[in-house]
């Protein structure tokens, strides 16, 4: 008996902001960190990974800049309206189509996910064949480092530890405020579900954007488990200020 062909997968890389609140003209991902752009920590990781050795990025402020820094190892796709994290996997719907039969999701300005962290996302969405596979973040509090959690989404569970949902910090309800357990929105999806239900996506919330992070709810009210990893938090940490960037040196 012939084995069953080794599943696809393709990882998808954000990378189209423009970091407002950095005072850079620089796009967010290229932000130096101890001299390096951002982004490259995470490509650095991709590539250990061995999980896809052509990563799509997906760019749109100065596009041009990101290409000409990162080079010709990476399928590039041009988000040109900033609609969500939603509408920006989304727009590799065609490229990627008949490409993958499973997608993960990262983010360029989050430069310490670690190979480790990549393969163990995928491995485990792989074990147990579920339509969403998520890393999760459990945190002691949001003080000292870890105020740069402060305004990540927060993980919803039921009475039974399942996850059913997640909330934006800007949607969040005053308890919801205090849980503990966050969102990096790192994903692993089965292609064919991620490609049907990002069509339901809708921008009813603070941001007027289309968020990935809905895909868990629609996801619970299928009926639908979803599988979860627990990551160290520093793997998780982003930036969206120079202040943020700082806290993020001590860990390079």
């Amino acid at each position: 008996m012939e084995n069953k062909s080794t599943p696809k997968i393709k990882i998808v890389i954000l990378a189209a902001g423009k970091g407002r609140r950095m005072e850079s003209d620089l796009p967010k991902a290229l932000m130096p960190l101890r001299g390096k752009p951002m982004i490259t920590y995470l490509l650095a990781s991709v590539q250990k990974s061995g999980i896809d050795p052509e990563p799509v990025i997906v760019v749109g402020y100065k596009k041009e800049l990101v290409e000409e820094t990162l080079g010709e190892k990476y399928f590039y796709l041009d988000q040109t309206e900033n609609l969500g994290t939603g509408h920006a996997v989304g727009i590799g719907r065609s490229y990627l189509e008949d490409k993958a039969d499973h997608i993960v999701v990262l983010y360029g300005d989050q430069p310490f996910t670690s190979a480790e962290t990549i393969r163990e996302l995928v491995n485990k969405h792989l074990k147990y064949g579920k339509k969403i596979t998520l890393a999760t973040v459990k945190l002691e509090d949001f003080r000292d480092w870890r105020i740069n959690f402060v305004q990540f989404s927060r993980i919803l569970r039921d009475q039974n530890g399942k996850i059913i949902g997640d909330v934006q910090f800007k949607d969040a309800t005053d308890k919801q405020v205090k849980i503990t357990e966050v969102n990096p929105c790192y994903f692993c999806f089965e292609a064919k579900w991620l490609w049907r239900n990002l069509e339901l996506l809708k921008n009813e919330n603070a941001q007027e954007e289309y968020y990935l992070t809905d895909l868990i709810k629609i996801a619970a009210a299928e009926g639908e488990e979803i599988e979860s990893i627990d990551i160290a938090p520093h793997e998780a940490l982003g930036a969206n200020t120079q202040r943020e960037l700082e806290i993020l040196e001590a860990f390079v």
